[in-house]
C-alpha cells in the first residue's frame, strides 16, 4: 500500500471534499473559513462558477495541446488578454508550469540575453525548491539543506525589512541599497551580474513589503550597469496586493522581466515569464519549451480569471478589505507583547510573534494557527524563523468574512499567549 511522503506534512489536520468561495468543508459538512487560498492560488475563490464553466467546456474540446507543437485558442486568447494587464513594454510571454519553472526560465533567459553569470537575490528570498530556483532562495536552510551543491553564481544582498533592521523605512532601504552597492564591489561586479531577482513582498520570508524607494533603487542601479531587474509576482501577482502587480505600489518601476504563477489560473498549473520581445528574442533556441506549459484547460480558466477579477472589480476589493483586514489585527495585536509587528500589502497580511528578548517566537505563531484551525480558521505560518502567521483570502472575501476571521483569531491569539 503506497502512502503520502512522510516528509510532506500537512500545516491543518483537514481533509477536504469541498470548497465553494473563501470556504472549504470536510467529508462531515465542517466549514472552515480558508485564509490560505491554496497558498496565494484561487485568487477568485474556490471552484468560481465561471471559472468552473470555462474548464470544463474546454476539458470537452481540447484537453492537450502541446504548445510548441500545436497552437490552440485559449492560449492564443490568454496572451492577448494579459497584454492589457502587463506591465507596459512586456509584450512578450513564455508559459510554463509552476514558479519554480519560471524561475529557471528567467535565469536562463537573463544569462543569454547580458552574456553575464551571476545573479544578486536578496535575505529572505524564496523563488522555489528545483536546482537554480533553490540557489535563489534565502528564506530558510529547509529548502536547500543537503542538495549542494547547488548552482554557482549567486550573490546575496539585504533586503530592507525595517522591523527586523530596527529602523524606519527610508532608512532600512539605505541601508539595503548601501548593502547591494557593497555587493557589487565586493562579491559579484556589474559586468558579471546578469540579473537582480527580487520580490516585491517577501513571502516565504516573512510577508515583508518593500518600500517603493527600494525598487527605484534597483531599477537605477540595474539600468545604471546594464543589469536586468526581474519581479518576482508569483505570490504578489493577480491583484492580491489592492494593485495588480505588487510593484505598482508607488515606485513607479517597471522591470525587465516579470514572473507569475500562483494566481494566474485560479488553482489550474500555469506560470509565465514575460518580457520585452528584443530581450525574449535572446534566449537561445531550444532553452524555452515544456510539456504541459500553456495546457489549454490551464489557459481557458486563466481567461475566465481574468475575466473575473475585471467584472467583480477584485483588485479594488483586495485594496479594500486589505485595509480593513490590517487594521483588525493592529487591534487584536494591541496589549499582545508577543506579536511585535503586524505588516502587509493588500489581501497579504501578517503578524510576526517575538521571545521577551525580541527573538523570533516560532513556538507560538505554531500555536496561534493550530488554534485558529481548531476554531475553523485556516492559516500558515512563514518567515526564516516560522514566527510569522500569514493571511492570504481569496480576492473575493468580504467585510462579514473578514470580521469573522479576525474575531476567530483573536480567540485564537488569546488561546495561544495564555
Amino acid at each position: 500500500m503506497s502512502q503520502l511522503s512522510p516528509v510532506l506534512t500537512q500545516a491543518t489536520p483537514v481533509v477536504a471534499v469541498r470548497g465553494e468561495g473563501v470556504y472549504l468543508f470536510d467529508a462531515e459538512g465542517r466549514r472552515y473559513l480558508d485564509f490560505t487560498a491554496g497558498v496565494g492560488v484561487t485568487g477568485t475563490g474556490h471552484c468560481h462558477p465561471r471559472v468552473v464553466e470555462a474548464a470544463q467546456r474546454q476539458a470537452g474540446r481540447l484537453i492537450h495541446g502541446q504548445y510548441t507543437t500545436v497552437l490552440h485558442q485559449p492560449l492564443l486568447d490568454l496572451t492577448e488578454r494579459l497584454g492589457t494587464v502587463l506591465p507596459e513594454g512586456l509584450d512578450s510571454v513564455f508559459y510554463l508550469n509552476s514558479g519554480s519553472e519560471a524561475v529557471e526560465a528567467a535565469v536562463r533567459l537573463a544569462r543569454h540575453a547580458t552574456g553575464r553569470q551571476n545573479v544578486i537575490v536578496f535575505d529572505g528570498s524564496f523563488h522555489g525548491r528545483t536546482m537554480g530556483a533553490a540557489a535563489l532562495t534565502t528564506a530558510g536552510t529547509r529548502f536547500r539543506d543537503g542538495i549542494g551543491p547547488l548552482m554557482p553564481g549567486v550573490a546575496v544582498a539585504p533586503f530592507p525589512y525595517a522591523f527586523r533592521l530596527g529602523l524606519d523605512a527610508e532608512a532600512a532601504v539605505e541601508h539595503a541599497l548601501r548593502g547591494l552597492d557593497h555587493v557589487l564591489a565586493t562579491v559579484s561586479s556589474p559586468g558579471e551580474t546578469a540579473a537582480l531577482f527580487v520580490e516585491p513582498v517577501l513571502g516565504e520570508g516573512g510577508y515583508v513589503p518593500a518600500p517603493p524607494g527600494f525598487l527605484a533603487g534597483l531599477r537605477e542601479r540595474a539600468d545604471r550597469h546594464g543589469m536586468l531587474l526581474v519581479l518576482d509576482e508569483v505570490q504578489t501577482g493577480f491583484g492580491r496586493t489592492g494593485r495588480f502587480w505588487a510593484h505598482q505600489h508607488g515606485s513607479g518601476t517597471v522591470p525587465d522581466i516579470l514572473i507569475t504563477a500562483k494566481g494566474l489560473a485560479s488553482g489550474f498549473p500555469l506560470s509565465a515569464i514575460a518580457a520585452p520581445t528584443a530581450l525574449m528574442r535572446k534566449a537561445r533556441p531550444g532553452s524555452q519549451g515544456g510539456t504541459y506549459g500553456a495546457n489549454p484547460v490551464a489557459c481557458a480558466a486563466a481567461v475566465a480569471t481574468l475575466d473575473v477579477i475585471r467584472d467583480e472589480r477584485l483588485v479594488d476589493n483586495a485594496a479594500a478589505q486589505g485595509e480593513l483586514l490590517l487594521r483588525g489585527l493592529r487591534e487584536a495585536a494591541a496589549g499582545v507583547p508577543a506579536i511585535a509587528d503586524v505588516r502587509g500589502l493588500g489581501l497579504m497580511a501578517a503578524c510576526e510573534f517575538q521571545r521577551p528578548d525580541g527573538s523570533p517566537d516560532p513556538a507560538t505563531a505554531r500555536r496561534a494557527q493550530q488554534a485558529a484551525a481548531e476554531l475553523g480558521l485556516l492559516l500558515l505560518t512563514c518567515g526564516v524563523h516560522q514566527s510569522v502567521v500569514r493571511m492570504i483570502p481569496a480576492l473575493v472575501v468580504d467585510s462579514d468574512q473578514i470580521g469573522e476571521a479576525l474575531s476567530l483569531w483573536s480567540k485564537a491569539v488569546t488561546s495561544a499567549t495564555a
